[in-house]
Order: structure tokens, then C-alpha cells, then sequence
């Protein structure tokens, strides 16, 4: 049988370049706040939810909730790449590479769904399911979002591999019985079991992805 039988995707920084949207909604909305945001704030939250960084704001004294923070940045992001969907360099080819080998694939995310969805509209006959913060009830690093994705696919955890650019992400695949691609992020992700280091976004190929092998 043919390995990886399914490839799951984290979304933000590993799928499209919209780290630098979600960074210009946070200060966007921090500031009518009248709170400041910065790099730091950013690396705190990577990998995270949407939800810690409006809580975090909350925690700041802003007085909206952190249901009504969450829409704002959501809303921010999803006009800001309304347009045309960010892609990192390299996907696009893979994600065809995918569909012509009959490899379905999925979303797999700490974001909201409404923000992954304008990416799978992108790729609809690829990325054929998501699995976002709203459909879980414990986020990454839980393999909880991971197992739903492999579910969502009909396909057995260790026959996927996962591709993820931060280590709540890292942690929650390989918790989920996977092989992770790591792609660079903002942050530097630590060595480990079933994780696979790549320089850059272009070397994850299809022939990149059946050279890999499943966890023990």
C-alpha cells in the first residue's frame, strides 16, 4: 500500500502566508483597544488559538469579550486575503501532485473555520475537509484535532503524515500516531521523534512525502 494513503495540513504559515495578516489584526485590534502588539506578543501566541490572543487583550483590560474580539481578528484576516489566497511557495504544486495521485488531504488547524475555509475554496477537489477550533474541544497540542482530521479522511492515523510549521502543532500530530513534516515558522521547533526537518516549504514533494515512513 502506498504511504502516505492521506497528508494533513496545518494552515497559518504552513499552507499560506497569512502569519503577517493575523500579526497586522492583532495590533489592528489591539489598538482600538487602545492596547499595543507586539513581535513579542506574537511569539507568545504562535501556534495558539485565536482565542488566546483576544483573551489575552481581555486580560489587558479591553472590554469587549474575547467571543467578540475573536470575530474581529477573524473578520480583519478574511478581507485582508478575500482576494487572492496566500499560498507558500511550493504548495500549489504539491497540492496538485496530491489530486492527480488521488491523495486526499485536509486542514488541520488552531484557526477558525471560517478563515480555513477561504483557503479550501482555493483547492476544493485537495482539501476536502477542515478541522478547525470550532470542531474540537481540546485545541493542539492535543492530538484530539489530528485524529478528527485522520477520521474526517476514513483514513488511519499512521497512514498520514502531517506537515506543521510550530511545536503545539508538532506535538499534537505526533501524539496523533503520525509522521510530521516540519516547515520552517516564526519560531524554531525542537528535534523529536517522527518529525522530519525540511529547509524550506518547496522540498515537501509528493516523491519527498512517499520517501518518509510510518511510526513504528
Amino acid at each position: 500500500m502506498t504511504y502516505p494513503r492521506a497528508v494533513l495540513f496545518d494552515h497559518d504559515g504552513t499552507l499560506v502566508d497569512t502569519e503577517p495578516h493575523w500579526a497586522a489584526a492583532k495590533r489592528h485590534v489591539a489598538g482600538t483597544h487602545q492596547q499595543s502588539w507586539d513581535t513579542e506578543d506574537d511569539h507568545a501566541t504562535l501556534g495558539g488559538t485565536v482565542q488566546d490572543a483576544a483573551r489575552l487583550m481581555v486580560e489587558r483590560g479591553a472590554t469587549d469579550s474575547v467571543e467578540e474580539i475573536t470575530r474581529q481578528l477573524a473578520e480583519h484576516v478574511i478581507g485582508s486575503v478575500d482576494h487572492e489566497i496566500p499560498f507558500l511557495p511550493g504548495i500549489p504544486s504539491l497540492l496538485r501532485e496530491l489530486k492527480e495521485a488521488g491523495i486526499p488531504a485536509a486542514i488541520v488547524t488552531n484557526a477558525l473555520g471560517s478563515v480555513a475555509r477561504t483557503t479550501s475554496v482555493g483547492a476544493p477537489d485537495v482539501l476536502t475537509r477542515i478541522v478547525s477550533h470550532d470542531d474540537v474541544s481540546r485545541a493542539k497540542p492535543d492530538p484530539e484535532p489530528y485524529l478528527a482530521g485522520a477520521r474526517l479522511l476514513g483514513v488511519p492515523p499512521r497512514d498520514c503524515v502531517a506537515v506543521e510549521d510550530s511545536e503545539p502543532g508538532v506535538e499534537s500530530a505526533v501524539a496523533a500516531g503520525m509522521t510530521v513534516v516540519v516547515v520552517p515558522g516564526d519560531k524554531p521547533v525542537p528535534e523529536g521523534p517522527h518529525r522530519v526537518f525540511v529547509s524550506s516549504h518547496e522540498d515537501v514533494t509528493l516523491d519527498f512525502l512517499r520517501s518518509l515512513t510510518p511510526p513504528a
